[in-house]
């Protein structure tokens, strides 16, 4: 997959064991809280971001590994959903090596972060201030993570958006005719010189 981004955050993670199944529980990601992405940019999620992504096919990893599998939301063992707080998950953990020693090491407290695996599909820049400001409002969501070091990492793809994003603004720019400004004020000044010219001759 291109222009997949990942962020987390040390938001915690816990088990919950109920009826011989267990269960991790965690957010992913929090909404409307700056986060400093390598120095280059501060970034928000907005609520909703991810409203129209949770129902899609979505796997639950250990440290973005594709290939350590833990659940999945059309299997039902990876539950999804927004609250006020963020997006919200429910891993049932599976009877396996990387399950077993998953949740082993939650309980000890050695892995205590959750992160996700992401392309962004509408956002917002401000660069008004010292720093820009990018605010997440859409994203196509394919992975949670449960990971040791919750890191806000693919910097590049989020520059390159950046990059995007100013090079739009300054192509519309550049489309306005530089002229057009000039010829609208000469216009609004000969109009007012024509009428001031019929205004003369009326009186006289």
């Amino acid at each position: 997959m291109t222009k997949i981004e990942k962020r987390g955050g040390t938001l915690g993670v816990e088990t919950r064991a109920a009826d011989e199944k267990r269960t991790l529980v965690g957010y992913a990601a929090v909404f409307d809280v700056s986060a400093d992405i390598g120095g280059w940019w501060t970034e928000r999620i907005a609520p909703g971001a991810f409203a129209g992504t949770i129902g899609g096919d979505v796997r639950a990893l250990i440290d973005h590994d594709m290939g350590r599998v833990i659940g999945r939301t059309v299997s039902g063992t990876l539950r999804l959903s927004e609250d006020s707080r963020g997006l919200l998950c429910e891993i049932d953990i599976p009877n396996t090596t990387d399950g077993n020693d998953l949740w082993e090491l939650v309980e000890r407290g050695d892995i205590s972060g959750m992160s996700f695996g992401f392309r962004v599909t509408k956002q917002e820049w401000d660069e008004t201030g010292d720093m820009p400001v990018r605010t997440i409002q859409a994203v196509d969501l394919f992975e949670v993570s449960a990971v040791a070091f919750p890191a806000y990492d693919e910097t590049e793809i989020g520059k390159r958006a950046l990059q995007e994003w100013r090079d739009a603004r300054s192509s519309n720019a550049e489309n306005t005719d530089p002229a057009a400004a000039p010829v609208s004020r000469a216009a609004h000044r000969a109009r007012l010189k024509m009428d001031l010219d019929l205004r003369v001759r009326s009186t006289r």
